[in-house]
């Protein structure tokens, strides 16, 4: 019962598990700036997105139409890079301001172009309480073997991740960014994401560079040719506890750049940074790691 009380708790992602606000219905924002990742994709006879609030920050459940939506730098100090954004939440619900928006403002606001990907999910109830109970009960299902990778999979979403990095390519010039500086950062579920785009995803198509922010650090087969990746979780973290980095070895092993960032304490779906833990330096390092290999000047990975 513990455990299903924790994955209840950290599904959506929620910067303070104690202090979690519970979760109402909203109505859909405005996203005006949002570009669909298959124009004649159409959403399914009766379906539609169910919006929900914890506190102040957005989240969407029963996507069936994926989408990105750029967040742009000001001209005066872009950088030419680029991140696809994937936010988390167990491939059933996208924590869109806690780990989408936010995150992408932070970049923008450094310089980096940044596109948030809302990718399609598995299928919750409409009801937000039914939801809730739903998708608490599958989470501890997925969750029984913490030496396994989570059974919750959501294949469309790699598929949406890589299409996102194709179009932002595509759009380049359009956006000042450079197509051989395209990355990804995801969270949680978006992690898991990120972490398949690219070593799924063949040659060009993936992305240049990855973030892997509270992901299972489970062992990969990895190719030479993956990208570098960053990756960043709390020792603390009570979804995926993490007895050794094997991800991490992995990228090591195939000789593949790769920096990992072990915090105390965060615990699981930190997102930007929790209160008073070393998390709030998450995006910062990131920010760093990029600038160390040649990722915000025309002269990348040298």
């Amino acid at each position: 019962m513990k455990r299903l009380a924790i994955a209840a708790l950290l599904l959506f992602a929620a910067p303070a598990i104690a202090q979690m606000p519970v979760p109402v219905p909203a109505q859909a924002p405005a996203e005006p700036d949002a570009i669909p990742l298959y124009p004649d994709m159409k959403a399914p006879k009766g379906s539609s997105e169910n919006w929900v609030r914890f506190g102040k920050d957005l989240a969407v459940r029963n996507v069936t139409v994926p989408t990105i939506t750029p967040v742009l730098p000001d001209p005066a100090k872009a950088t030419g890079a680029a991140v696809v954004v994937a936010p988390g939440g167990a491939f059933m619900l996208l924590a869109m301001d806690h780990e989408g928006w936010n995150v992408a403002r932070w970049l923008a606001d450094h310089g980096i172009a940044a596109f948030v990907l809302k990718y399609r999910l598995n299928p919750t109830p409409a009801d937000t309480a039914e939801a809730s109970t739903f998708m608490g009960k599958r989470m501890a299902e997925s969750l029984r073997d913490p030496a396994a990778p989570p059974s919750i999979k959501e294949p469309r979403a790699t598929l949406d991740a890589l299409a996102a990095l194709k179009l932002v390519r595509a759009g380049a010039g359009k956006w000042g960014v450079d197509p051989q500086r395209v990355g990804m950062i995801g969270f949680s579920a978006g992690a898991m994401t990120t972490l398949n785009a690219a070593l799924e995803g063949q040659g060009a198509a993936r992305p240049s560079f990855i973030g892997y922010v509270y992901g299972p650090m489970l062992a990969r087969d990895v190719p030479a040719d993956a990208p570098p990746m960053f990756a960043a979780i709390a020792n603390d973290d009570g979804l995926f506890p993490n007895p050794a980095y094997a991800l991490v070895e992995s990228w090591r092993r195939a000789h593949v750049p790769v920096e990992l960032h072990a915090y105390e304490r965060g615990d699981h779906g930190f997102g930007m940074g929790k209160p008073r833990t070393t998390t709030m330096g998450l995006l910062p390092q990131f920010l760093s790691w990029m600038e160390m290999r040649g990722l915000l000047n025309a002269k990348a990975g040298q």
